[in-house]
């Protein structure tokens, strides 16, 4: 068993987040090639491609879980100051700045129809990428939750706590992929 010392808290937050925006790039070639697939009626390639997209997603959210394996001490002192200027130049920022972040919800939004009518070969594929969509939101929650989240804002928004916030993320990205709420397994706001 190796045992880790000294491991810097901002290389891990930074590595980990970088793995987590490499799965969410491959996330959307997926989706991408998800969207020909179905336009060509190759219902295989779409299941296979489908899969692959919730197996990107779920690695996202073991990414985002091993972004929070350190204190909140080390989060507030080392790694939350990284991401305020001078280090940036933005005084909002945030992952919702990036690329990744605005071409995957182009195409969830460009897929919702396809979600909500979703082949019946497809469904049970569809409804695991729906978990997996859960999967990931509820890490990046534990995550924010850890470092403080709950009890406040996060460096983009100061109005309401950032685990608030991700729960409002949460809510729209679900209208998205899973419009119909068929796939409310695993879904945090059902009780």
């Amino acid at each position: 068993m190796i045992i880790m010392t000294n491991v810097d808290p901002q290389q891990i937050w930074k590595k980990c987040h970088w793995l987590f925006f490499i799965n969410v790039q491959g996330l959307i070639i997926c989706l991408r090639r998800f969207e020909l697939s179905l336009a060509a009626d190759n219902l295989p390639q779409a299941q296979i491609e489908l899969e692959t997209a919730t197996n990107l997603m779920l690695a996202s959210g073991a990414a985002m879980e091993l972004a929070g394996s350190f204190s909140r001490r080390e989060y507030e002192h080392q790694v939350r100051p990284t991401m305020t200027p001078p280090y940036v130049e933005s005084h909002n920022f945030s992952g919702l700045m990036s690329w990744e972040h605005a071409a995957l919800i182009e195409i969830w939004k460009r897929l919702r129809p396809v979600f909500e009518t979703m082949p019946a070969a497809l469904a049970s594929q569809h409804d695991r990428f729906v978990a997996a969509y859960f999967s990931l939101s509820k890490a990046h929650k534990a995550v924010c939750q850890k470092f403080g989240g709950g009890e406040m804002g996060s460096l983009r928004c100061d109005q309401s706590t950032a685990t608030h916030m991700l729960d409002k993320f949460t809510q729209n990205r679900w209208q998205l992929i899973d419009p119909n709420h068929r796939a409310a397994t695993g879904c945090p706001f059902h009780h």
